[in-house]
């Protein structure tokens, strides 16, 4: 890695994403919002943030009562860790043999930032301390000058799953970013294992076509629609034709000609 006064100092947090990432309303109710909801559906005692930058999230985490830690590689970052937990996060790669073993490891937007064989090292490093990640990797941002290894999201699942460490089809981590995953360690036999992913893609599927006939229909609604609008308006405007024709002179003026035409049997 580069030195971080050139790479991950205090310029690129100030650009990070295009706001300025510190102690901030937004930062405190993003990172806030996520501990809530692991608080809540996953319920860890222990949790360590892997690319932990500022240290915001493990914060949040331990203002609930779970015991949170964090690494980074920036030494800025860490410098700049808050007070309350600086004793709990430390500088370091996510490549680095970690201490303990946690109920929970996140990791968010980080490997991006790693080479492509660094970033499997540090999968590997992730999965050997705990049986539960919570993972995010942009797909996308390729112009991001930091972005060594951006992948599509199979990528990252056909890594985890190296190691035994699988999609959790019924948890939803959107509430973290579209692309977010959960992977959790499994033994089954691949044949239960490939039938829940058959049953979430079988959801997915009726979803779908549910979705695409729901579509279908709202646009014959809305060409019914649009046709009788078409021609409620001709038959306004033939109307206004005729009266405009009947309040004419040459309308005056015919009408008693007609009446002549009829009593003397011209037609």
């Amino acid at each position: 890695m580069k030195p971080e006064t050139e790479t991950y100092g205090r310029c690129y947090y100030q650009r990070y994403g295009g706001m300025p990432y510190e102690k901030s309303e937004h930062w405190i109710r993003f990172f806030g919002g996520i501990a809530d909801r692991i608080a809540a559906e996953i319920g860890p005692r222990r949790v360590l943030d892997a690319g932990c930058a500022l240290g915001f999230f493990v914060e949040a985490m331990r203002d609930r009562g779970i015991e949170a830690f964090g690494v980074d590689g920036s030494e800025y970052a860490i410098a700049h860790v808050p007070e309350a937990v600086r004793p709990f996060c430390w500088h370091g790669s996510v490549t680095d043999a970690l201490r303990e073993q946690y109920d929970v490891i996140v990791c968010l937007e980080v490997l991006e930032h790693l080479t492509r064989e660094d970033g499997e090292q540090a999968i590997a490093n992730l999965c050997a301390h705990t049986r539960d990640i919570l993972f995010s990797s942009s797909p996308t941002h390729y112009s991001e000058a930091t972005h060594l290894n951006t992948q599509p999201p199979e990528y990252w699942a056909a890594q985890f799953a190296r190691h035994a460490f699988y999609r959790d089809i019924d948890f939803d981590a959107s509430f973290i970013a579209p692309w977010a995953v959960r992977f959790r360690h499994r033994t089954d036999p691949p044949a239960r294992i490939v039938a829940d992913y058959e049953r979430a893609f079988a959801r997915l599927a009726i979803e779908r076509n549910e979705l695409r006939n729901l579509a279908v229909s709202a646009e014959a609604e809305i060409a019914s629609l649009s046709e009788g609008k078409n021609a409620a308006a001709e038959l306004a405007h033939a109307r206004d034709t005729i009266t405009r024709m009947e309040r004419s002179w040459f309308w005056r003026a015919r009408r008693p000609w007609a009446w002549l035409s009829r009593l003397f049997g011209r037609h």
